[in-house]
């Protein structure tokens, strides 16, 4: 798996919309919280309130791209809850072992530790 980096890219390069990143957002709380139904209201409302939080905070969030069998992930995530890791710590086409689970990509990081992304594209 080879590895490219988009440099700390804000959320709304790779969710053009608030609307997208609300949906996304509701959509991880959803799936966190075991699925439960008829919560979509609350989850709308917390994803929106995360989401204008962010916003006017000018939150960034950083994505890296991974490539596994001819296909590419990118992996969003937030460098506040990265545990440290740092964009350029993974080389460009460096070898790393990932776990794929849902829409989610864990990469595991030279130190052992892994980074936790969400997909938000797949490109073959």
């Amino acid at each position: 798996m080879e590895t490219d980096l988009l440099s700390d890219s804000p959320t709304s390069v790779l969710a053009p919309d608030l609307h997208e990143a609300t949906r996304r957002r509701a959509e991880e709380i959803y799936v966190q919280s075991g699925r439960m139904p008829g919560r979509d209201v609350e989850n709308w409302t917390q994803a929106e309130r995360e989401i204008r939080e962010q916003a006017e905070k000018g939150n960034r969030r950083a994505a890296i791209m991974i490539r596994v069998n001819g296909s590419q992930y990118v992996g969003e995530y937030c460098p506040d809850s990265a545990d440290g890791y740092v964009p350029g710590e993974i080389g460009v086409g460096s070898s790393v072992s990932v776990r794929l689970k849902g829409d989610k990509m864990y990469v595991k990081r030279p130190n052992g530790r892994e980074l936790e992304t969400t997909i938000v594209q797949k490109i073959r």
